[in-house]
């Protein structure tokens, strides 16, 4: 048995990792519309953003370079769990019945059992070069929250964690595994800052969201010249970070002699998605393969599918700069659904703008569906997914079962972007018949939508 499942798994060696991250800047046909200072309306430059980060984060952020170096120290990090394991999936293929190949780059061997050290690791060595002693963030389900504890460990910074509330409520093991790591967090809306009191104070904002405890983050990084801001998503340079994810599959897929014919990852604020999807998007418009590129979106918020593209907040108390991308609005409070690291009002602009020029596609699913699909996988594959990457597994199977009604050739790749041994609650919610799928109404969205912002560009 062990011989059949090696040969199914494609392992880099050491020497393989990428030293370099891929910036999708240097090959994009239009530079997306750059990110605006909500006083001026004018492009924000690097003075604006050095309160909340180092300068090297700041020019990686900006840059057009194709590919930036990864520094040692932060390759030295790496080595403990990358290059990370792509898996072939011939037990889940094998119950669905369907000639399509289906891959998955696994990234729940890290530390903090995600993706998401790809770029913890970095931010903390970058804010430790530049002299920081503390970072703030926000996190959703928790992943993001515990991949930056383990970061600022391993660098003697201090850390401190907003948490979103309904996720801080059903996910105390995340909340413990966090302070394993060293650092302070809050349920979010807390009354530790001015912002959080005021939103706390709404019955509507008690379940949280991550706008508001971004917003609570960037409250307490702003007031202290030694602490700085770290996020998990949807900034240029944490997708930049993310990366080397697609930069192995690459490597790996010729291993295992395939190509893919459609990619597709979960998305919230995109880091998991840029990461697997974007040095494959760099092939594609190089004409080298011709993969679908399909994000995976929550049906409860879909930012891509139903939200409008206009410059909007990145947090709900209008502190961050103004980025053009798809947005349900600031003020949107997604229902508490179980996959917490969904659950942003906005998509990153780098995705947003691809979308919009057509390089790639996007659709949502109901969570049932979801849970139903990591049930399936679970029972067949031996991993208990993360409940954010359970949406790319549904549009996975959804395909899979395509390809065996009408036999077309089909390989699939996709990103378990991380295990979900924190995540059970919401598994026991699915098993016991309680989980149900949300509704997300016009009026919900066009309520919201009316907050977005008056941009006039100077």
């Amino acid at each position: 048995m062990s011989d059949t499942v090696n040969q199914h798994k494609y392992v880099l060696s050491e020497d393989q990792m990428p030293t370099a991250w891929y910036n999708i800047l240097a090959d994009l046909p239009v530079p997306p519309p750059p990110p605006l200072h909500p006083g001026r309306m004018d492009p924000v430059g690097p003075d604006d953003l050095m309160p909340l980060f180092p300068i090297d984060l700041i020019m990686q952020e900006v840059s057009t370079e194709r590919y930036i170096d990864i520094p040692g120290g932060v390759l030295d990090v790496y080595r403990q769990w990358r290059p990370s394991p792509l898996f072939r999936a011939h037990r889940l293929e094998q119950a669905l019945g369907t000639p399509a190949r289906i891959y998955y780059k696994y990234e729940g061997v890290s530390p903090a059992g995600s993706h998401k050290p790809n770029t913890s690791v970095p931010q903390a060595y970058y804010n430790k070069k530049a002299g920081t002693t503390k970072l703030t963030t926000e996190t959703g389900a928790g992943q993001w929250g515990t991949a930056l504890a383990f970061a600022c460990a391993l660098y003697g910074l201090d850390c401190e964690v907003w948490q979103v509330g309904a996720s801080y409520d059903t996910k105390p093991y995340r909340r413990l595994m966090i302070e394993t790591f060293g650092a302070t967090i809050h349920r979010s809306p807390s009354n530790v800052t001015d912002i959080g009191t005021i939103l706390g104070a709404d019955p509507k904002n008690h379940s949280g969201s991550l706008g508001i405890a971004i917003s609570e983050a960037v409250e307490v990084a702003a007031k202290d010249p030694n602490t700085r801001y770290a996020l998990g998503s949807v900034l240029n340079h944490v997708l930049l970070h993310q990366t080397i994810i697609g930069q192995e599959a690459l490597l790996q897929l010729e291993m295992a002699g395939d190509t893919p014919t459609l990619i597709v990852g979960c998305t919230g604020g995109g880091s998991n998605f840029a990461g697997l999807s974007f040095p494959f998007i760099r092939e594609k418009m190089a004409g080298k393969i011709n993969p679908r590129i399909l994000a995976a979106e929550p049906a409860s918020c879909p930012s891509l599918t139903k939200g409008v593209y206009a410059y909007d907040f990145g947090d709900t108390a209008g502190m961050t700069p103004l980025m053009k991308m798809h947005t349900l609005g600031h003020d949107f409070i997604p229902d508490p659904i179980h996959a917490g690291g969904l659950r942003y009002h906005g998509m990153a602009p780098l995705i947003s703008h691809l979308y919009e020029l057509g390089i790639m596609d996007a659709e949502s699913v109901p969570q049932t569906e979801c849970f139903a699909a990591a049930m399936q996988f679970a029972r067949t594959e031996g991993i208990v997914p993360a409940p954010e990457p359970t949406h790319a597994i549904a549009l996975a199977i959804r395909e899979a079962l395509k390809a065996k009604e009408t036999g077309e050739e089909t390989v699939i790749l996709t990103a378990l972007c991380g295990h979900g041994h924190f995540d059970l609650a919401a598994y026991e919610s699915f098993l016991n018949g309680t989980m149900v799928d949300e509704d997300f109404t016009e009026e919900r969205l066009q309520a919201a939508l009316a907050t977005l912002p008056e941009v006039q560009l100077a």
